[in-house]
């Protein structure tokens, strides 16, 4: 006879979090964390990479600290800071998503072939395509996008009531293309994540205030993340539509051409514009040219699915008409990589400060030193930390006490911690004074415990 082990959810949940000897959760330590490649533990994987291939300031700063690794061309490992950054960046997206009515799903991966046939993409889009036939000879594409998908989802559960609308159905996943030169780390790659939103509604005019609600949202995420970006009008590409508008980060290495004027709001990708404009056909001033890299992209479809999978909507009167449809598209996994582009230096990461694997490491002393007293106090600083609410998870202990305080300060820059906390000469002193480092200012100042906490308790956090 088999037993049936019984666990209740309150005994699941407490076996994830782990507690040390002292009943304190369990601390972050840097020595535990899986990191290869820092400027403490040097590898010989740059020199490895050296080829003729284009690299990007992200992508040799995420190599040098063991934030990602490659896997096969345009495929990268995410390491644990990584993935925590990317953590923090999807809650972030999914708050703007939902404060403006979107709901998260989550679509399947295999796409059948005969619903893109049904759409007229599967040649258009070509070789794009990461195609693949199962045994029983049917043919599938990993998606690369679900404007097929989610609009055969509503179609066959038989439309959407008035009641529903607008309706926005989103989600956060892995998408593939196979790009012919994928080139600059994760910036342009073939396996990646994405947010894709989709929405219905009944008449062109609900559609374009939808349109414009989700495109304040896009605005709204941007500015939370401290990204200065530019909003341009662009070619609706194979995705197809009336409308549709980029967003980019300004940058010497973006693959976009932008034309932006100088004198009011008008931005264009070039490709829309005629080879020879060089005036602003708003205002007649001239236009700027610009490099970016595309963050998110917006696209009124009108009905050019809807049509294809009959989804309909109906009304009051239960009279069915054809959805409106948008289509939103923010490239989680190229905003992270962007944003580290465009806020860094070349020999440091610096991160939108919500998003940051950790907002604080707090250096310990070296072992040996005359500082090996301020031990006891930096590690009760860290347990008083953690005690603040949201912050337990926040900081990590720099415990590798085998290198000098100096070293490990330089690779807190380097990685890019919002704030830097060392236990060093002044932690012995009575009351012991904390030296805290903004690393976005450069401000130093020195706090004692109840000042750190205090200086704490006014970061942001997700």
């Amino acid at each position: 006879m088999v037993k049936l082990l019984r666990i209740s959810l309150p005994h699941l949940v407490a076996s994830r979090t782990h507690y040390n000897e002292a009943g304190r959760a369990k601390r972050h330590l840097i020595s535990r964390i899986y990191q290869p490649g820092t400027l403490l533990r040097e590898t010989s994987l740059e020199m490895q990479q050296k080829s003729s291939e284009p690299t990007s300031k992200s992508q040799r700063l995420m190599t040098r600290a063991g934030l990602i690794r490659p896997s096969s061309p345009g495929c990268f490992h995410y390491l644990p800071y990584t993935v925590r950054a990317m953590e923090k960046l999807i809650k972030v997206v999914d708050g703007a998503m939902q404060e403006i009515g979107g709901q998260k799903i989550d679509m399947t991966t295999l796409c059948p072939a005969k619903l893109w046939r049904q759409s007229g993409r599967w040649d258009l889009v070509g070789k794009e395509l990461f195609c693949l036939v199962d045994r029983h000879k049917q043919d599938y594409c990993l998606g690369p996008t679900h404007e097929e998908s989610v609009t055969h989802l509503v179609a066959t559960e038989g439309g959407i009531s008035h009641k529903q609308l607008p309706l926005l159905l989103y989600q956060i996943t892995r998408k593939f293309r196979d790009e012919q030169r994928p080139c600059f780390g994760l910036l342009r790659g073939r396996e990646f994540y994405m947010k894709d939103m989709y929405t219905f509604d009944m008449t062109e005019e609900a559609a374009y205030q939808t349109y414009n609600a989700v495109c304040g949202a896009y605005s709204k995420l941007f500015q939370t993340l401290g990204l200065k970006y530019v909003k341009v009008q662009a070619d609706t590409g194979n995705i197809g539509g009336k409308m549709s508008h980029e967003y980019h980060l300004p940058a010497s290495v973006g693959e976009d051409r932008l034309m932006v004027c100088g004198s009011c709001e008008f931005a264009a990708n070039m490709e829309t514009l005629a080879a020879d404009e060089k005036s602003c056909p708003s205002c007649k001033g001239p236009l700027q040219e610009s490099k970016g890299i595309e963050i998110g992209h917006t696209f009124y479809l009108g009905t050019k699915y809807s049509q294809v999978f009959n989804a309909v909507c109906y009304d009051s009167e239960n009279k069915a008409t054809l959805a409106e449809m948008g289509c939103y598209g923010i490239g989680i996994s190229r905003l992270l990589p962007a944003s580290i582009e465009v806020l860094s230096t070349e020999e440091e990461i610096h991160w939108p400060g919500l998003v940051a694997p950790y907002q604080i490491c707090l250096i310990t002393p070296k072992k040996g030193s005359r500082e090996t007293a301020a031990l006891s106090a930096a590690e009760e600083l860290y347990d008083s930390i953690c005690a603040v609410p949201r912050m337990r998870d926040e900081v990590v202990l720099d415990d590798r006490d085998h290198h000098t305080i100096g070293k490990r300060v330089r690779e807190a820059k380097m990685m890019g911690y919002p704030y830097i906390v060392v236990a060093g000469k002044r932690a012995l002193e009575s009351p012991a004074q904390f030296e805290v480092q903004n690393h976005r200012t450069g401000e130093v100042q020195y706090l004692s415990r109840e000042g750190v906490i205090n200086f704490v308790q006014e970061i942001r956090v997700v």
